[in-house]
């Protein structure tokens, strides 16, 4: 019998660890051993984390990078990544550090080097930006926020219903480093895209993504033309930011599954 291999599922903002269980269901049955950890400081449910806010605030992107770096370490073989929005950053940096066998970056938040800002990005991230402290705060969405950077693409009813089941508060700091990763030269938004022994990246995109639209991941895409290791984008035109949580998820997941197989992982 052959050992299975581990998959570690990471969140992006506002999404709780516990919004990957379906995929983790999944990948369990398709001979994988899946796990999704929260982020630092996350408690184990929904409701935990609405409660006790200040247990997410305040951890950067590198705090995260480190965090799932010791799960990784914690396993008995290199992993294979999945990660949505900022997860799929952190996917990004874990896999040019040479800790993950393969990495998956859904919709993935922008890394050092992406100069597009699209308005749609910069509104579904107003809520944070709209306050200069809130970099060392957690703050909640609302669900017509919600809505806005997650749900645009689904009936309002679908979005609403996510939102009650899966949101929770997501610290600010990350989304400042992001934002000012251009204008520093040691920003922890910086990947190792010239990599050449890295395993494989697929890069995914939602077509009507508010949030991280295309323009952001096609961009993405262009900042790995100095490496030959094998960096795939594939697009779902119609979906937006919710794609991994909404009732098309499976779509996603299973093009995940093919691609993976086609890696012969």
């Amino acid at each position: 019998m052959t050992t299975p291999t581990p998959v570690v599922f990471i969140h992006g903002l506002w999404l709780h660890a516990t919004s990957w269980d379906p995929w983790v269901e999944m990948f369990s049955a398709q001979g994988y051993a899946p796990i999704a950890p929260g982020w630092p400081g996350d408690p184990d449910t929904v409701a935990e984390a609405r409660e006790t806010p200040e247990s997410i605030a305040d951890h950067g992107i590198d705090d995260v990078v480190e965090h799932f770096a010791q799960v990784i370490r914690s396993l008995d073989s290199a992993p294979i990544l999945i990660g949505h929005s900022f997860g799929g950053m952190i996917a990004q940096k874990l896999l040019g550090q040479d800790l993950a066998r393969a990495a998956v970056a859904i919709d993935a938040a922008q890394i050092k080097g992406v100069l597009p800002l699209p308005l749609s990005a910069l509104r579904a991230t107003l809520p944070v930006f709209k306050n200069p402290a809130n970099k060392h705060r957690a703050v909640s969405l609302t669900p017509d926020q919600f809505r806005f950077a997650f749900g645009n693409a689904i009936p309002e009813a679908e979005s609403d219903a996510l939102f009650e089941k899966w949101t929770i508060p997501a610290p600010g700091k990350p989304l400042f480093e992001a934002a000012a990763a251009n204008f520093d030269p040691h920003s922890p938004a910086k990947v190792d895209t010239a990599n050449q022994s890295r395993g494989p990246l697929l890069l995914m995109t939602g077509g009507k993504d508010h949030t991280v639209p295309e323009s952001v991941v096609r961009a993405t895409l262009k900042q790995y033309r100095h490496s030959e290791a094998v960096t795939d984008i594939t697009e779902f035109p119609d979906r937006g930011h919710s794609l991994t949580i909404d009732s098309g998820w499976r779509e996603v997941a299973e093009t995940a599954l093919v691609w993976l197989r086609g890696q012969s992982l």
